[in-house]
């Protein structure tokens, strides 16, 4: 059956959500997560449809992508069903080879395929060239949690605390130097169906003071669910608050069904996977993004 390319409608996206939701699997290679698609839903579920691709096969969703048109990166998910499919790998290859595709522009173009072994294995033997290298991490929720001092509170769909909200959105702002994240956007985000499985912790000093915050991202029980964005308050880093709030969000993917907690950091980042390994994470072998020549 002939693959097709195809834009996405906003009616389209809980489809996208809830199918990418059902590729995730244990022990095989970190991919796109719904979560990842739920973070982004905060600018809006238009701007969020605009970015996504699908690859369909006799109506069923093969295959997924996010463009980041800023940076020049489509981050793939591909059904387990068709991880050795040379016909698929070929398309995706054509499609993201040529701007007039509308998936890549022209110029520089990178592509995150850390599942699908066709594909993969396609790439450099097509051109394409090692990029920034990933390094992903899992900690069983099973494991045991060990108490670090930090009291956490939890936002979901049923229980949303003015006061705890703004220190989430204040906490995030600070956590990176460029953030535009706000009260609206969180709300947004929030209102979206990825977020029925998700909670934000916020972490408190023992002075009160709000020093870290997370998202946490279920993809459905007994399914690997992300953490996805993870940070401290740039005013109350090197006191531990790091491994701390990593494990509080271990602990409510437990308490939420999830098989494991993951996370895909870059490699560069010393200190970020030393913070996750402190925090029970298991590190996994690096992979790499490519570039297109």
């Amino acid at each position: 059956m002939t693959i097709t390319l195809e834009l996405v409608a906003s009616a389209s996206l809980n489809e996208i959500v809830e199918t990418v939701a059902g590729w995730q699997q244990d022990g095989v290679p970190v991919q796109l997560h719904p979560g990842d698609l739920g973070w982004n839903w905060s600018l809006g579920e238009d701007e969020l449809a605009a970015a996504l691709r699908v690859w369909r096969r006799g109506g069923q969703i093969v295959a997924m992508g996010m463009v980041d048109d800023d940076t020049g990166l489509i981050r793939l998910a591909i059904a387990p069903s068709v991880v050795d499919d040379d016909a698929l790998a070929a398309r995706l290859l054509a499609d993201l080879s040529d701007p007039g595709q509308g998936v890549l522009s022209a110029g520089a173009g990178t592509v995150e395929a850390r599942f699908g072994t066709a594909f993969r294995e396609l790439l450099p033997r097509s051109g394409w060239v090692a990029d920034e290298a990933w390094t992903p991490l899992c900690r069983d929720p099973a494991a045991p949690v060990q108490d670090r001092g930090l009291r956490v509170e939890v936002i979901d769909t049923h229980n949303v605390q003015e006061r705890v909200l703004q220190d989430r959105v204040a906490v995030q702002r600070a956590m990176f130097p460029n953030s535009t994240f706000t009260l609206e956007r969180w709300q947004t985000m929030a209102a979206a169906s990825p977020y029925r499985r998700a909670r934000c912790l916020v972490g408190y000093d023992h002075d009160g003071a709000a020093v870290a915050a997370v998202t946490v991202w279920s993809a459905g029980p007994a399914r690997p669910g992300l953490r996805e964005p993870l940070g401290v308050h740039r005013d109350h880093r090197g006191h531990g608050y790091g491994p701390a709030i990593t494990v509080a969000a271990a602990h409510a993917l437990r308490e939420m069904g999830s098989s494991s907690a993951t996370v895909c950091t870059p490699s560069s980042n010393v200190g970020g996977v030393a913070t996750y390994v402190s925090a029970g994470f298991q590190q996994l072998p690096d992979v790499t993004d490519f570039r297109r020549p």
